[in-house]
């Protein structure tokens, strides 16, 4: 697993939804699936699936809110009906393997950046990419939003 810090931009159409953090796990999955049956709809889609997710600041936290999208390839002025376009530059710790070890990349992504000193950005959207694999089976990416 190998671990890095970037400064990435993201631009995105997404479909929002909210519900209790522990919920998210099959919550983000159906609204994925509402988006991608409108996915005709959105111009410029480089058909890549992203999830914004609000971080669980502490214990009492238990209500957040979160987007599912395609990245665009460039700025849109006008989004389909109950969608949002979004866009983001910020820097990230990021790591990427199989959607299956999902739980295990995040904890491993998280002790990392403690171990480099890298304080966390409570204030943005934690970022997942979802990257369909040859040989069957998804690859997620994760961006953990640090402060510069």
């Amino acid at each position: 697993m190998s671990f890095k810090k970037v400064k990435k931009e993201f631009k995105l159409v997404g479909l929002k939804g909210s519900g209790e953090f522990v919920n998210f796990g099959n919550e983000v999955p159906l609204l994925a699936k509402q988006l991608l049956s409108r996915s005709n709809e959105i111009l410029n889609s480089k058909e890549t699936e992203i999830a914004l997710f609000e971080p669980k600041k502490n214990e009492e936290h238990r209500i957040g809110h979160y987007y599912v999208g395609l990245v665009v390839s460039e700025k849109l002025n006008e989004v389909p009906s109950g969608m949002d376009y979004i866009e983001t530059v910020k820097s990230y710790v990021t790591t990427r393997g199989n959607i299956s070890n999902l739980g295990v990349l995040h904890l491993n992504l998280l002790n990392w950046a403690e171990e480099q000193d890298y304080q966390r950005d409570l204030d943005s959207y934690i970022i997942e990419t979802y990257h369909p694999m040859v040989e069957g089976g998804e690859e997620v990416q994760i961006y953990l939003p640090i402060q510069a």
